[in-house]
């Protein structure tokens, strides 16, 4: 599609804390779909025919910019199939006459067969997960029926409308190690930008409902092929989440420090075992799954952040021929309390995506250390 704007009517921009930079640019999503006269991007599902990708290339008026979007089926890929199917699509791009030629293979070829990521576990015991047990004790029932693996009756539902009340917080590299510095060194800085997120997201909750949610949850997905044998060439889905059911009062009464302990000490039972576990719920109770997806939510009784760092994904080696991406974004997705960490070249900081309700958004930006730590885009 061409745009009747250029590329830069849709940036935002910042000055950048290292010395002689320039100023570092960001796309605001918002701002494009509510100015340009873009309709939505469509959403890769399994109810329309070949849609399992689905790829928009938009072109500006009077601008070098050529936009890149994407949307793929997470019942496909996770986010590192997702951008490893990217760059071998750019890379065969890159050497179209030898691939017209019949004779180009690529340097890394992925692994497709679902049934690896079995075998790589079939002698791996089965672990507890901890939050599964809890969630089966304390989430209601449904108010609906639904069969054991109700995944034919999921396919065919109407598409879940995407959550248009997208921001964006910036970090850069200085801001997150002064913050990594007060927090805890010895954290990483993923554990400490979920504590300060998961807190401050409560406090903005407590404001706007006037009330404080007994539970908070922070879901942290993780890549399993890096905690069991499922090879690193596997491109299917390997993802799975880690859900840390908190107290939110003892989120309230703790320090960032403590809540980062308790978020590592949920990340550190992911092993081989766990993933097994959740593969086997995710394949053959997918009711459970709904179910807790459906606790999920920012609500006077529970807070929620689900936060997905993105920021090791290989987006900086995608090169059709015409050189690398200088600015990234996120279109819109589903799910309000969902967070995508995504790396900024720039500056080399983060950019987290967030999806929050206007007003909670507005709360939480008001909020002293927000206000300390996070530049806010949009």
């Amino acid at each position: 599609m061409t745009i009747q704007h250029p590329a830069e009517a849709f940036f935002e921009s910042r000055p950048s804390d290292i010395k002689g930079n320039p100023d570092v640019l960001f796309f605001n999503t918002r701002k494009f779909y509510r100015e340009s006269g873009a309709e939505l991007m469509p959403k890769a599902n399994y109810q329309k025919e070949n849609s399992g990708v689905v790829i928009r290339i938009i072109r500006f008026k009077d601008s070098p910019y050529v936009a890149f979007s994407f949307s793929l089926s997470h019942g496909i890929f996770d986010g590192i199939g997702a951008m490893v199917f990217i760059n071998h699509w750019a890379e065969y791009t890159r050497n179209l006459a030898d691939v017209d030629a019949g004779n180009y293979k690529l340097a890394d070829p992925p692994l497709n067969d679902r049934q690896i990521f079995h075998d790589s576990l079939k002698d791996v015991e089965a672990l507890k997960v901890p939050y599964i047990d809890y969630f089966k004790e304390n989430v209601p029932p449904l108010p609906f029926e639904l069969p054991e693996n109700p995944a034919a009756a999921l396919i065919n539902i109407p598409d879940i409308p995407v959550c248009e009340e997208q921001h964006m917080l910036h970090f850069s590299s200085k801001t997150l190690n002064r913050m990594r510095n007060d927090v805890d060194p010895a954290h990483t800085i993923n554990t400490v930008l979920a504590a300060f997120i998961a807190k401050n997201m409560l406090l903005a909750n407590i404001e706007v409902f006037g009330t404080t949610p007994l539970l908070t949850c922070v879901a942290i997905a993780y890549d399993s092929r890096l905690r069991s044998d499922i090879p690193q060439q596997y491109s299917g889905n390997a993802s799975c989440i880690s859900v840390a059911p908190i107290s939110s009062q003892k989120v309230l009464d703790g320090t960032y420090q403590d809540l980062a302990n308790e978020l590592k000490e949920h990340s550190a039972r992911n092993q081989s075992g766990h993933t097994k576990t959740f593969l086997d719920i995710l394949e053959n109770d997918m009711k459970l799954m709904f179910q807790t997806s459906l606790s999920l939510c920012n609500t006077p009784a529970s807070s929620y952040v689900g936060m997905t760092n993105v920021r090791y994904m290989p987006f900086y080696t995608i090169d059709f021929g015409y050189g690398k991406p200088g600015i990234l974004g996120f279109d819109y997705y589903m799910r309000e309390g969902m967070i995508r960490v995504l790396p900024n070249s720039q500056d080399g900081g983060v950019d987290l995506v967030v999806n929050f309700r206007d007003e909670f958004f507005e709360k939480l930006c008001n909020l002293e250390d927000v206000k300390k730590y996070a530049d806010v885009i949009y």
